[in-house]
């Protein structure tokens, strides 16, 4: 699968902002819920950010999960990598929120705080990961 082509347009004033990025097949998502355990009651495990606002789709379909990272209070992502690089154009990490504990209040945005404060710890073998172009 290559690339879409285009630009996303801008979302209308007062939405949520349009996310370029991969999202997961959903019969390989199923599996890794498997593979790896929600820690927190709110799984996310959807997508990975390229960027926010209007981009064209990005060219990539494969990745590898490389690493975990969870603050111990909330938040668990799942760091990828996407052509060699876990760095994403604006600095910050591709990951995966994978899971979250709403209760406390944990949002997935947060899961970019929680990997810059931390960082994240590597899995002994990388994980292939099917990643689709979207916009979201």
């Amino acid at each position: 699968m290559g690339n879409q082509g285009g630009k996303a347009r801008a979302p209308a004033t007062g939405r949520k902002p349009l996310v370029t990025g991969w999202k997961l097949d959903r019969g390989e998502r199923g599996q890794l819920l498997e593979r790896f355990i929600p820690r927190y009651a709110d799984v996310v495990a959807d997508h990975v950010t390229l960027s926010l606002g209007d981009a064209s789709l990005p060219w990539d379909t494969h990745g590898e999960i490389v690493g975990e990272a969870d603050d111990l209070e909330g938040v668990q992502a799942l760091i990828v990598s996407i052509a060699g690089r876990t760095a994403r154009p604006d600095g910050s990490t591709y990951h995966i929120t994978w899971s979250l504990d709403r209760a406390r209040g944990r949002r997935p945005v947060e899961s970019n705080r929680v990997i810059a404060q931390l960082g994240w710890s590597p899995l002994d073998r990388p994980v292939p990961l099917t990643l689709l172009p979207a916009r979201f």
